[in-house]
């Protein structure tokens, strides 16, 4: 892990030559030299090698999709960590051709501190950026790629106000397509994060859940396990106003609780406005199931798994409820015999609905009634919610190097949502579980 001294006062004070005259008082100046002075260690400083890596597969899936535009000016707060190593608020200006430059609002020294990027300046206005990017020696040109799922509206037209005759291209897809495949270092991340799933759930639960506590203590287990563990305590999601917390503790007919997150399981939640890990008012029966589907992260990356838990003896488990977790184990057990590189994702999806209706789960395969959703799986990386999905519609083959959560469930009028879901490594010949192999009810009792 390698760190950095903060660079000189005199650096900051030149990256600044853009500011008025009037805010850069000799008083403001020696507070900031005297500031810069301070001696601070980042807690982590990404490779050089690895930020070009990345850099380099961006570009190159711009040049596939959009050819015309020049190169990438990002937004996104993920999308310039992943990008530069440092979560900047501002921009990055990524060439075709040139050295990028980071654009910082605020936190310039914490990005010179993390980053290995060499030209990090600051910036306050739109109107600056042909400056600061002839400066750097990588003119803007005339067609500009974005990721305009980073922008809203509102900056969205007022950079294009800014900035004249520029025009803009939806640089999006080739940005999520360049993160779809982890680099050596990402897996290594997602290994270390699934780990921690993996000991949490098979290990440490089943010896801290109990019949009688509420879905909110039976989740604040898992949050503070994982915590223990090593971990973030957040994640990301890529879809627009999507939140997620940990995710979701649900007791019995909880599970098929109406929600509108883009996921199978229900959940009451904790109240309307943060309908996430579980209500303080239901309380874990005797003869039910609880399903907890959980997210864990660690340095930004994140695993995805559901682990379902019976209050009782093994044997007491109802034919009706052991059948459909059966089915769920035979639908994961085919799909990860089909996750192989060239795989298509909409193949797959298509084959697991044809097998669920086969075993006379139609109605209840990936939800109930309105809720009831057409995918599988999911990529999975530094957000929740990445490409590619195991759903209709996603035709790109899988390559070697993306990581999927596999999520087959059924849900069981009366009684609640039964199933499974692991987190993936694709690779070639079978999948790398990365969240533990357990695929069984756990019995607690």
């Amino acid at each position: 892990m390698e760190s950095t001294q903060i660079k000189s006062g005199c650096d900051i004070e030149h990256s600044e030559s853009l500011q008025p005259a009037s805010a850069r008082t000799p008083e403001r100046t020696e507070q900031k030299q005297i500031y810069a002075a301070a001696s601070f260690t980042a807690i982590e400083r990404l490779p050089e090698a690895e930020i070009r890596l990345r850099q380099q597969c961006c570009l190159r899936q711009l040049a596939e999709a959009t050819p015309e535009a020049g190169g990438l000016l990002v937004q996104g707060r993920t999308n310039v960590y992943y990008l530069t190593g440092t979560l900047a608020a501002g921009l990055l200006w990524l060439p075709q051709e040139g050295e990028p430059v980071l654009l910082v609002r605020k936190g310039l020294e914490r990005a010179r501190l993390e980053s290995p990027l060499e030209r990090i300046v600051r910036f306050k206005s739109f109107k600056e950026l042909p400056a600061i990017a002839t400066d750097a020696g990588s003119p803007l040109p005339k067609t500009l790629g974005v990721d305009k799922e980073g922008f809203s509206w509102t900056m969205a037209e007022m950079m294009a106000s800014r900035l004249g005759e520029t025009a803009f291209v939806d640089a999006s897809l080739a940005i999520a397509r360049a993160r779809m495949v982890k680099t050596p270092l990402e897996q290594d991340r997602m290994r270390a994060c699934g780990a921690i799933h993996a000991k949490v759930f098979d290990e440490i639960l089943p010896s801290r859940l109990r019949p009688g506590m509420t879905e909110r203590e039976l989740a604040l287990c898992f949050v503070e396990e994982s915590m223990r563990l090593g971990s973030d305590g957040l994640s990301r999601s890529r879809a627009l106003g999507e939140e997620m917390h940990y995710g979701y503790a649900s007791c019995g007919i909880s599970g098929i609780y109406p929600t509108c997150y883009p996921g199978p399981l229900g959940c009451r939640g904790s109240h309307p406005a943060v309908p996430f890990l579980g209500s303080s008012d239901v309380v874990w029966q005797e003869a039910e199931p609880l399903a907890m589907d959980m997210g864990c992260s660690a340095a930004g990356y994140n695993t995805d798994r559901t682990q379902v838990y019976w209050a009782g003896k093994a044997s007491g488990i109802p034919d009706s409820v052991r059948r459909a977790h059966e089915a769920c184990i035979g639908i994961l057990e085919r799909t990860l015999e089909r996750l192989r590189p060239g795989a298509i994702p909409a193949e797959i999806w298509l084959d697991a609905k044809a097998q669920a209706k086969r075993l006379g789960y139609a109605e209840g395969f990936m939800g109930l009634g309105e809720d009831q959703l057409a995918f599988l799986g999911h990529g999975i990386g530094l957000n929740l919610d990445e490409r590619p999905a195991l759903a209709r519609g996603f035709a790109t083959p899988l390559e070697a190097g993306m990581c999927l959560a596999v999520e087959p469930k059924i849900g069981l009028p009366g009684l609640g949502m039964i199933g499974l879901e692991h987190t993936y490594l694709v690779r070639e010949g079978s999948p790398e579980p990365l969240t533990g192999t357990a695929r069984d009810m756990i019995a607690i009792g």
